[in-house]
């Protein structure tokens, strides 16, 4: 596996802030795989980019030194003043062999992610390769590789506890949502339109919630929310004005000051005396604790589902060492399969070269000698040469096999 290379860029190394300047869009990517491949000679190379991680894995004989891993990063052509790149040389993080191979497990089961145990990110890593695949850049080494990589992350996440119980506060608030059994036509407000915000968006556009009101004091972000879920937008000094009526009040915005007053919430009730629901994913809350003294809420707040998100978490760290031993045994079972695999690409060779040889000695060596004897005795040598390449190519195929069998 000496051949495996990593280059890793990650949150644990680099301000995420910073990490963004490693970034390759899709227009510039092959563009960029392109110029690299072809300067350090590198046969095969897909790139993993996600919120927190930029990684380039390669395969190649050459040796990581920090003058390579400079003179890779001048060469895909980042955005990064001369006197800073030293810095960022200092901060990439070098994988080989086993190293990178076992590095490329832990990633794909989110033994390394900033959130332990999320399954997004074999997901990511998974179209990462795709992509490049598709282009031509990788081969069937890196074929094999990510073939058992997913393989491993698979029965981390099937046979551990890893992922089982959320740990964002997004997933959480979307479960204590969904136990109040809402229907899907509940009227929603959401106010602000940030990422939080999308993401609990997302969760229930998918259970066919479709419902959406969206409040933002930026109007073109509430248009594009409002835009993807299928609801109306409006400006945030338009919330005081409403009067459709909610069931569900969703909000998370960067406010100092509540949001939601009683005298607000009053106005979005417009007479309605039933049990709403608020659900407050800000820091501070947006929600004035007036409203949830004088009203019949469900109130569901950020501190208390991060204390939730805190317990979980720590249950899957304790699964850590489970899957670590299950990315163990799938090294160990992975060495021989490379091996195998070397063998048979090698092998491959075997048929080429006996024909080319055979081909020489009947046109060129021997063709005199040949020429000079009659139809019985050609047709004679004819069926010797053929039956000793048949054996010629067998015998090492299955010599071979018996070798690695035997070795496994």
């Amino acid at each position: 596996m000496k051949q495996l290379k990593v280059l890793a860029f990650t949150h644990q190394q680099i301000d995420l802030k910073d990490l963004g300047k490693f970034v390759i869009c899709n227009q510039t990517l092959a563009v960029k795989l392109n110029s690299v491949r072809e300067k350090f000679d590198i046969p095969e190379i897909f790139y993993i980019g996600t919120c927190n991680r930029v990684e380039f894995v390669f395969s190649g004989s050459m040796q990581i030194t920090p003058a390579f891993v400079k003179d890779f990063i001048q060469t895909l052509d980042f955005c990064i003043a001369d006197e800073k790149l030293d810095a960022f040389v200092d901060k990439v993080k070098i994988y080989e062999d086993i190293e990178a191979f076992n590095h490329l497990l832990r990633i794909s089961c989110s033994l390394e992610s900033l959130v332990v145990g999320e399954k997004e990110i074999l997901a990511q890593v998974r179209k990462s390769y795709e992509t490049c695949r598709k282009s031509g850049f990788t081969g069937d080494y890196l074929r094999l590789i990510m073939s058992h990589v997913v393989k491993t992350a698979k029965e981390v996440y099937t046979e551990t506890k890893i992922s089982k119980k959320p740990v964002s506060v997004v997933s959480l608030a979307y479960r204590k949502l969904r136990e109040l059994n809402m229907c899907s036509n509940s009227r929603i407000l959401i106010i602000g339109a940030g990422e939080t915000n999308r993401s609990i968006s997302k969760y229930l556009q998918k259970h066919k919630y479709s419902n959406f009101a969206v409040f933002n004091r930026t109007f073109s972000k509430a248009e594009e929310l409002a835009g993807d879920l299928g609801g109306e937008a409006f400006g945030l000094e338009e919330l005081q004005n409403y009067k459709k009526g909610f069931d569900v009040v969703i909000t998370c915005t960067n406010s100092l000051e509540p949001i939601i007053t009683n005298k607000i919430y009053q106005s979005l009730l417009n007479g309605e005396t039933n049990k709403k629901v608020i659900v407050d994913l800000a820091i501070p809350n947006d929600t004035d604790a007036e409203v949830l003294e004088k009203n019949p809420v469900h109130f569901i707040e950020v501190c208390s589902l991060q204390e939730i998100a805190n317990q979980n978490m720590q249950e899957r760290y304790q699964e850590l060492v489970h899957a670590e031993l299950i990315i163990e045994q799938n090294i160990n079972e992975f060495k021989p399969v490379l091996k195998q695999r070397r063998v048979e690409l090698a092998m491959r060779e075997v048929p080429l070269k006996i024909k080319e040889i055979r081909r020489i000695a009947v046109n060129s060596v021997f063709a005199e000698d040949i020429q000079q004897l009659d139809s019985n005795s050609r047709e004679v040598l004819e069926k010797v040469i053929n039956y000793m390449e048949k054996k010629y190519i067998s015998v090492p195929m299955v010599m071979a096999k018996e070798i690695l069998v035997n070795n496994s």
